[in-house]
């Protein structure tokens, strides 16, 4: 199964390009589910696997993984659907997202498919598990559901927005006037996450689910004129997002006459040298890992204080 993965380092040319690939896998039914490749370390069989007294109903143990303690969670269950069984042909998917590493179970891994993010739409407003979802695709005619796995992971480790207070700057605070950062980022966890730190440092926030929506919102403030535009203090934005990424976005605004001088920092949970290189090659200003308040503070205060 580890074969599935085996040319992921070249796959990180993709990137910046508007484009993922998707890997793709099976819980307890037909319905075809998936998350990015580059989330992805590995798949295998599921190692032995320790119970852990207390834990999160959704977490099956721990598991010993080139050395390392993991969770493993069954994924199916934490997005309400039934359990999938235990045993020692299960299935793990070993992800990293926002620096931490921890293994999915899932009912069986399918294929990876290189797709372009236009492909990809945000998830319907309705009922059901689609609060778990990020954005949906097809594939072979088959609806592909693409999981929020943050979400699934605040939900077993809720997250924090306080910023510490030896890391509040009172001076930097001081200068918030009518300034706003304008958020973007298609999980609404994710977004709950950084508008929640933004505002505790004084500032207004605007949102966005998704790069085309960032775009034409920006667009928008062009055209009316009446100084929004003026008020962006900075862009705040994901990565990953149906319709548009954030690297793509980023590339956009850059090439805007009226939009270049914008603030740019990328928002995260793609980690590794390779995003910070990304990102600077298509103009962002800063690079920022999910979800570290204290970190995302000292962004913003410096932020503040270039601007007053």
């Amino acid at each position: 199964m580890t074969g599935v993965l085996a040319s992921v380092d070249q796959r990180t040319k993709l990137v910046g390009e508007n484009r993922l690939e998707l890997l793709m896998f099976r819980l307890s039914g037909k319905q075809l589910f998936a998350i990015n490749v580059f989330k992805v370390q590995e798949v295998l069989q599921l190692p032995n696997l320790t119970e852990m007294p207390h834990r999160h109903y959704c977490v099956v143990g721990v598991t010993s993984i080139r050395g390392k303690t993991v969770p493993v969670i069954n994924l199916s269950q934490a997005i309400g659907m039934p359990a999938l069984p235990v045993n020692e042909a299960s299935t793990v998917i070993v992800t990293e997202y926002n620096g931490s590493v921890q293994a999915f179970l899932v009912g069986g891994v399918e294929r990876i498919v290189n797709l372009n993010w236009e492909e990809i739409s945000p998830p319907p407003v309705t009922a059901g598990r689609t609060h778990y979802l990020t954005a949906i695709t097809r594939f072979r005619d088959q609806i592909v559901e693409v999981i929020d796995v943050e979400k699934v992971l605040s939900e077993i480790t809720p997250f924090n927005t306080d910023v510490s207070s030896d890391v509040l700057d009172e001076e930097a605070i001081s200068k918030s006037g009518d300034w706003f950062v304008f958020a973007v980022d298609d999980s609404p966890v994710a977004l709950s996450q950084l508008t929640g730190t933004i505002k505790r440092l004084g500032l207004q926030t605007k949102t966005a689910s998704n790069g085309q929506r960032a775009y034409d919102m920006l667009q928008d403030w062009i055209a009316k004129d009446d100084g929004t535009l003026e008020r962006c203090l900075m862009v705040i934005t994901d990565a990953e997002m149906p319709e548009m990424d954030g690297y793509r976005l980023t590339t956009e605004i850059r090439k805007s006459e009226k939009l270049r001088h914008l603030h740019v920092v990328m928002h995260t949970s793609l980690s590794g040298n390779f995003n910070r290189a990304m990102t600077q090659k298509v103009g962002c200003d800063g690079f920022l890992s999910k979800f570290q308040p204290d970190e995302l503070a000292k962004v913003v205060q410096a932020r503040l204080k270039e601007c007053s």
